[in-house]
């Protein structure tokens, strides 16, 4: 079966003209606003290309199947349509996956790689093709309730509860049928023979309590693409843009 043909994706442009573009990329479940804290000191260096992955946000979510290289090639799409040939790139989670696709097929695009809690292969599909038949039976609500213990400390829930519900509502807003499609393209993925193809500088960050990817599969892609000739980073915390900026501004 042939691979699906690259998705259309809404986008928004931002930042100082003629700056280098750093491209945005999300997590499943979240909209370019997950970005929001990071956008100012982003945009101080760079031109910033934000994106939402089908039902995320903007029209509704077409028929699947979706696959990453369906995702990445719509990225590639918001390039060409503005003119750019090559970018930095920095994505959580799918918007990871996304990144390792573009990096590893199409190298000549991507300048910088950034890999937030991320992973090349995250099985069990069955998990993912499982979530994605419960919330087009049922609708986000299970999805959206289980999100806060998922995706937040019980220490940071309590210092920012409006935080946790602004994500929380955010994935309960997606339609289910592009988080679906979004879920079965995890499923599907197998990056890992990719890593080595990737030749970009490349940064990877993991949660050290982030159970999904857990922080091991932040040190499976670096041992998967360390090797002559590459240069990769992985960071201990510090505050996301700084690093992001820092990592990548001679690049």
């Amino acid at each position: 079966m042939s691979e699906p043909g690259p998705l259309r994706l809404e986008a928004s442009w931002e930042g100082r003209p003629g700056a280098p573009v750093l491209v945005l990329g999300n997590s499943i479940g979240t909209t370019r606003a997950v970005w929001d804290p990071q956008v100012p000191a982003l945009a101080e260096h760079f031109r910033l290309l934000r994106f939402e992955y089908p039902g995320h946000g903007g029209p509704a979510a077409p028929p699947g199947p979706y696959s990453i290289g369906g995702l990445a090639g719509g990225v590639l799409a918001l390039l060409d349509a503005g003119g750019v040939g090559r970018a930095r790139y920095c994505g959580i989670s799918l918007g990871g996956m996304v990144g390792i696709w573009l990096a590893s097929r199409a190298p000549e695009r991507i300048a910088a790689l950034g890999l937030c809690c991320t992973s090349a292969y995250l099985p069990p599909a069955s998990r993912w093709t499982g979530r994605a038949a419960l919330v087009r039976s049922e609708g986000m609500g299970p999805v959206a309730g289980l999100a806060a213990g998922r995706w937040f400390t019980a220490a940071f829930q309590r210092r920012e509860p409006a935080v946790v519900a602004a994500i929380v509502g955010a994935i309960r807003d997606v339609d289910p049928a592009g988080y679906a499609g979004c879920c079965e393209a995890i499923g599907a993925m197998d990056q890992r023979g990719s890593l080595r193809s990737i030749t970009a500088p490349t940064l990877v960050i993991a949660g050290a309590e982030d159970p999904a990817p857990p922080p091991w599969h932040g040190a499976g892609s670096r041992r998967g693409r360390a090797g002559p000739g590459r240069k990769l980073t992985a960071r201990r915390p510090q505050p996301a843009a700084a690093t992001t900026s820092s990592c990548f501004a001679n690049t």
